[in-house]
């Protein structure tokens, strides 16, 4: 699996470089984020610009990703999904379980909003 890495103050914005995606990939895709939780900084943007195929199994496990890093306090925003990508996430109702934007631009202001928001949170929680 060809990716590139580029580590930001709050986030990873991580480049999947394959046109295909599936399951095979999702899994090592998931061995590879999941460390990332251990980390300081633990968010994390996807980008799938080059990619214009996915399986279902991968499908879902983006899915799991999203749900696995939310559970986490942690960010998983996908960004610059191409438009077959994007329709078959739809017809299988799986779009909408994910956190993606349309630019990676949007998905670093969504990381630090859902930043602000933990720090807020969990400061109002300390105060009670």
């Amino acid at each position: 699996m060809n990716f590139k890495l580029d580590t930001k103050d709050k986030f990873h914005v991580i480049t999947l470089l394959e046109s295909n995606f599936t399951a095979d990939m999702a899994a090592k895709l998931s061995n590879s984020l999941l460390p990332y939780l251990q980390n300081d900084v633990k968010n994390i943007v996807l980008s799938l610009k080059e990619m214009f195929q996915i399986d279902q199994a991968a499908s879902n496990s983006l899915v799991s990703l999203q749900q696995i890093f939310n559970v986490a306090k942690a960010s998983f925003v996908i960004c610059e999904m191409q438009q077959p990508v994007k329709d078959y996430l739809e017809s299988l109702q799986l779009l909408e379980k994910l956190n993606y934007t349309f630019t990676e631009t949007e998905a670093w202001d969504i990381v630090q909003m859902e930043e602000m928001e933990r720090e807020f949170l969990d400061d109002e929680v300390n105060n009670l």
